[in-house]
């Protein structure tokens, strides 16, 4: 019995061990990506739209065209398009 124990408190060492490796790792990609977008914007790029971009091109197209779809109608809706120069 107390062998399964030390052996369970192993394993679960191990994975804990693996989680805080894991999570280091993803901090440290996060700086990464705060310096690259502290660059971009050095050179005059708009951080917020980058950050837009990138989320955007996660979204399979279809899914993404369809919300844009939505979007126009919503904003058609809300008045915030003016019809005469909106060309689609």
């Amino acid at each position: 019995m107390e062998d399964t124990i030390k052996i369970t408190a192993d394993e679960l060492k191990t994975y804990i061990e693996r989680v805080e490796k894991l999570e280091q790792e993803k901090k440290d990609i996060q700086d990464h990506i705060r310096e690259v977008y502290a660059k971009a914007a050095d050179k005059g790029f708009d951080v917020k739209v980058m950050k837009q971009v990138v989320k955007l091109r996660k979204i399979d197209e279809d899914d993404r065209e369809e919300q844009e779809m939505l979007l126009d109608t919503y904003k058609r809706a809300l008045g915030m398009i003016n019809e005469e120069n909106n060309v689609t």
